[in-house]
């Protein structure tokens, strides 16, 4: 029972977000809602015990790419500083809204974390689904055919790199 309302409730808020994405005017608001949109998908991967791809959707997606996101924005924003300029007085609601939700969210984590599998499911079933440990096994143990295209991407986004850095030297 649990789950399904934590489903719900991050499934209102992913589709909230990602139509707040779209809809809004200023570019940095934009980006925080698609941030917001991120770390409910990553909650989601955490109500379906894939812990591990959960943590990789909040550093790489959440973290990384959205800095860069906001990197472009303010650098693509330089000639027009008023763009950017905060309008309204919304911002103390949503923060204590938003907070609220947070204090709300720890206290029901204890309930969260000892969630029932289905009836009939059997425990082995799902644990080498996501976690770090089953990962790490289909990407790298040599019987499984994920460890070639996991290292020829390697290679290739090193050399990606590389190509990269050559070109940039040459025109600085």
């Amino acid at each position: 029972m649990v789950t399904v309302i934590a489903f719900w409730v991050l499934a209102i808020l992913s589709v909230v977000a990602s139509i707040a994405m779209v809809v809004t005017k200023n570019p940095v608001r934009s980006a925080l809602a698609l941030v917001g949109t991120f770390l409910c998908v990553a909650a989601l991967y955490i109500l379906l015990s894939a812990q591990f791809i959960a943590a990789v959707q909040v550093i790489v997606y959440a973290g990384a790419i959205m800095v860069l996101f906001l990197f472009v924005i303010m650098l693509l924003n330089l000639g027009s500083p008023g763009a950017l300029r905060e309008r309204g007085s919304l911002q103390p609601v949503i923060a204590t809204g938003m907070g609220i939700c947070f204090l709300i969210a720890l206290l029901l984590s204890g309930s969260l974390i000892k969630l029932r599998l289905p009836a009939g499911a059997r425990p082995e079933v799902y644990e080498p689904l996501g976690t770090v440990r089953g990962i790490g096994i289909n990407l790298f143990d040599p019987k499984q055919p994920w460890l070639f295209p996991f290292e020829a991407t390697s290679i290739l986004l090193l050399v990606a790199v590389v190509g990269a850095i050559i070109m940039a030297k040459r025109k600085v």
